[in-house]
């Protein structure tokens, strides 16, 4: 990982620029589309008429996008390229990229063209005239498949009701951030990353702005159904206690439970109604306590699971190999 802060073009012996604006895109199966994207960017921001960046990360994209992505880079010198050693997911491929971000706002949008840049210029006038320091772009009506769209926002619910802070399932990573916000979320360490989440945590002054949304230019989601239980598994930990504190509550039931039971034994055993209790019984409550303990210790062994590895301090990504980047020339 590289200090957010470092990165400067140098214009003289005392001088540095910073671009106005950075446009951070994560890249995985789209290397298609790569052009239309930058080409895109690149004419909606020159309608601001501010100097900017763009950095695409590859993160280890199954059909080989850094070639691609070098090859833009050598004929457009505001176009920079990281290639991570690995696929480390998304939101680690979103740190990299902010991490290396240098403008004053920076953007943050997928590759695939659902995020639209024709919309940059209006994120970045709405944040700039209301003074906001985080506008998150609204899809207003998505063009996904009614699966991704029932999926995101059982995601959503589920994700708001443990932590407690209401989800909106119509904004996602695509938004414009001012640097002191991209600055609070390099300065989390956890491994286990969500951008958005992240950003709201810090909480800064925040906006949203209805915008387009397009149906993929290349491509299907690599979110299968198993990573979206195991992101929203780590989600649901880093984020909330709630899990934890519901097997308390279960242990606290079950005891009340097992109480009442012992006092109602012991109340037929007064009276002399002793009864011989049955193997179906027996069988059924060892199971049930069984399958309870089993469940509480599975809840209490992924915390110590996540608290393992972010005490590993493992980084969660790792550059190996740039184009255009100073930070990693030096």
């Amino acid at each position: 990982m590289t200090d957010a802060t470092s990165h400067s073009v140098l214009i003289g012996p005392d001088k540095e620029l910073r671009p106005e604006i950075s446009v951070v895109a994560p890249v995985y199966g789209c290397k298609g589309c790569l052009e239309d994207l930058v080409d895109q960017v690149q004419a909606a921001v020159a309608t601001l008429g501010v100097e900017f960046e763009m950095i695409l990360v590859d993160d280890a994209s199954p059909d080989g996008a850094w070639p691609r992505i070098t090859e833009l880079a050598a004929t457009r010198p505001w176009l920079r390229g990281l290639r991570l050693s690995r696929n480390f997911g998304q939101h680690s491929a979103i740190s990299a990229g902010i991490e290396h971000a240098a403008g004053r706002w920076t953007v943050v949008m997928d590759c695939d063209l659902q995020d639209v840049p024709a919309e940059i210029p209006a994120l970045y006038r709405k944040a700039n005239d209301e003074q906001l320091d985080v506008v998150f772009a609204q899809r207003v009506e998505r063009q996904d498949a009614p699966l991704k769209r029932f999926s995101s926002w059982a995601f959503f619910s589920v994700l708001g009701w443990l932590t407690g802070v209401p989800q909106d399932p119509s904004t996602a990573n695509f938004g414009i951030y001012h640097r002191k916000v991209i600055q609070a979320v390099c300065q989390m360490p956890e491994r286990d990353r969500s951008f958005p989440l992240m950003v709201k945590w810090a909480g800064f002054r925040t906006g949203k702005l209805p915008v387009q949304h397009q149906a993929r230019a290349e491509g299907e989601t690599s979110y299968t159904l198993r990573k979206l239980l195991a992101l929203s598994t780590n989600i649901a930990l880093g984020y909330s206690e709630k899990p934890l504190r519901m097997v308390a509550g279960t242990g606290i039931a079950c005891s009340l439970v097992a109480f009442v039971l012992v006092a109602m034994s012991l109340l037929r055993w007064w009276d002399g109604d002793i009864e011989v209790a049955g193997y179906t019984s027996i069988i059924g409550s060892v199971w049930l306590i069984g399958g309870l303990v089993m469940f509480c210790l599975g809840v209490v062994g992924l915390y110590v699971g996540q608290v393992f590895r972010n005490v590993q301090k493992r980084p969660y990504y790792i550059v190996a190999d740039a184009v255009n980047d100073a930070q990693e020339a030096r």
